[in-house]
């Protein structure tokens, strides 16, 4: 019976409002100390680089070397060249080297009359690894990327430099777990 009655005074005792409790409000963490990415004046800028191209007449199998930097025009045979971009792969990756062409014909007898007649036969990446993935198609001329050279930074942020002296002890040499091998002398 005691029960009761305390479970009625409950009952009809006034209900308060208890304030909600606050969630424990996280301390700011101090900044950390963040290495920046390298910056991206170590990667050669697009005017500075520079793109090795091959051209073969197939009429009368000679070839020849242009050098050019991207924005530049060049001229073989009937065919205008025009280097807009080359990019390699970092040392420390699989060689892959690609330049962006836009490559124009305009016949000898269509030169001397007006730019409407000359003909856009290729426009694109082309690779010097493996140049029938998107070559020229034309039936006298034969155009290929052989290299593009550009500088690139020589460490990164995830970059790790070996011999480089350390100046904090490593958690297994601060471990009372790591055991020592046995030195190797000889008897």
């Amino acid at each position: 019976m005691m029960l009761a009655l305390a479970a009625a005074a409950v009952a009809a005792a006034p209900v308060q409002a208890v304030p909600a409790a606050k969630p424990p409000v996280a301390k700011a963490a101090p900044p950390r100390s963040v290495e920046a990415p390298a910056p991206a004046a170590a990667i050669t800028p697009m005017a500075e680089r520079v793109v090795t191209l091959a051209a073969l007449n197939k009429r009368n199998g000679t070839t020849q070397d242009y050098t050019a930097h991207p924005g530049e025009t060049l001229r073989f045979a009937t065919l205008t060249i025009r280097v807009r971009a080359c990019e390699t792969t970092p040392p420390w990756e699989a060689k892959q080297t690609a330049a962006y062409l836009q490559v124009d014909d305009a016949p000898a007898q269509v030169r001397t009359a007006t730019a409407a007649k000359v003909k856009r036969v290729f426009s694109g990446w082309m690779f010097a690894e493996s140049p029938s993935l998107n070559p020229l198609q034309h039936p006298l001329y034969d155009v290929w990327v052989k290299s593009c050279t550009m500088r690139f930074p020589e460490t990164g942020p995830d970059t790790l430099v070996v011999g480089r002296a350390v100046t904090s002890q490593s958690k297994a040499a601060k471990s009372p777990d790591t055991v020592k091998a046995p030195s190797s002398k000889t008897l």
